[in-house]
């Protein structure tokens, strides 16, 4: 387990934050993900945008502090669903919304794009706030997630109240992803390639389910999570428009498909790799299997108050699920790095 709770402060946050909760005990780090019986979201929330009808979970008083929480692929928003339940406690609002392609999120037009660029993802976050009249949130995320959370801050720093990302600063652009890299981490994508392919389309079109069971395997390779686990989030990918999504935005990631031009601005911001300087906690697993750049690497993206966190015991790629006191203490540590 990572180091998080050595002061009595810390200690009171988590002493709070599980009180009164079996299925939230703190366990040892490589059991605690498959021993835990996993919290549930209940009935879903529904807000349009201007592009989607966007399926969410809130949990907490409205009158807390905002936590918005982006999933990333092939997950969903359980993602988040023990982590909600913990920062519930400590009275935070968290609202956990599916995205495009995904759960009961749904496009308002037959004619859209089925679009999954990094710029739009992030949009559809900043109009999800803009529907709820959030002006000021605290931003955490995931894998697609967290590059999410990451062109927030970026590009909106006045939106966001401080940052949590798991494996750091993952803004990219089709010029910067032209360069090679080492053939192990070539191997590493080698989804990437198959999406790029009509094979590939076909082949996740087919096998949606068993194709996600295989990078929650290989991704997060020391986490035994149930069948009943992954089927939960399985079925967010039976989304009319999940494949379509997905194969759009690893195919735009190589320059293979063309994004939207009411994007290019944004994508021409995030081309130059900008600088975050909102309070930021970034975290990894010690065990992610996934694609993932090191934290020297990106160190110098933060200008902010920072603090990286590694999260040991065997914590792979999909670590909010996997180690959720660990993404909760750094949310909470977060708000107070911002002043809280």
């Amino acid at each position: 387990m990572m180091t998080l709770f050595q002061n009595s402060d810390r200690r009171g946050f988590m002493a709070q934050a599980l009180a009164g909760s079996a299925a939230t005990m703190l366990l040892s780090a490589p059991a605690r993900a498959a021993a835990m019986a996993p919290a549930d979201f209940g009935l879903l929330k529904h807000i349009r945008t201007g592009l989607l009808d966007i399926a969410y979970a809130e949990v907490g008083p409205a009158n807390g502090t905002p936590v918005l929480l982006v999933h990333g692929w092939p997950y969903d928003i359980y993602t988040y669903a023990d982590v909600a339940q913990m920062l519930e406690a400590q009275g935070y609002r968290v609202l956990v919304p599916y995205l495009r392609g995904y759960g009961a999120t749904r496009f308002l037009s037959d004619a859209a794009l089925r679009n999954g660029q990094q710029a739009a993802l992030a949009m559809d976050a900043l109009d999800f706030l803009d529907a709820l009249g959030i002006k000021r949130a605290i931003v955490g995320g995931c894998d697609w997630g967290a590059r999410t959370a990451c062109i927030l801050a970026a590009l909106h720093p006045e939106r966001v109240r401080a940052l949590v990302s798991v494996s750091g600063y993952l803004i990219g652009s089709q010029a910067a992803n032209v360069k090679p890299l080492s053939p192990e981490a070539e191997r590493r994508w080698w989804y990437q390639y198959y999406f790029a392919t009509e094979r590939g389309r076909q082949g996740y079109a087919a096998n949606t389910h068993d194709f996600a069971r295989l990078i929650w395997k290989t991704a997060s390779p020391s986490w035994a999570f149930e069948e009943a686990v992954f089927a939960r989030s399985a079925a967010a990918l039976d989304n009319p428009d999940h494949v379509a999504v997905s194969i759009h935005n690893y195919r735009w990631r190589l320059g293979l498909a063309e994004g939207e031009a009411r994007y290019d601005v944004i994508e021409a911001k995030l081309a130059t790799l900008p600088t975050i300087g909102v309070p930021t906690i970034t975290l990894e697993g010690d065990d992610n299997g996934a694609p993932h750049p090191l934290p020297q690497d990106y160190r110098a993206k933060f200008t902010g108050r920072y603090e990286h966190r590694t999260s040991e015991g065997g914590i792979g790629h999909n670590l909010p699920q996997e180690a959720p006191q660990d993404f909760a203490c750094a949310i909470v540590d977060a708000d107070r790095m911002a002043g809280r």
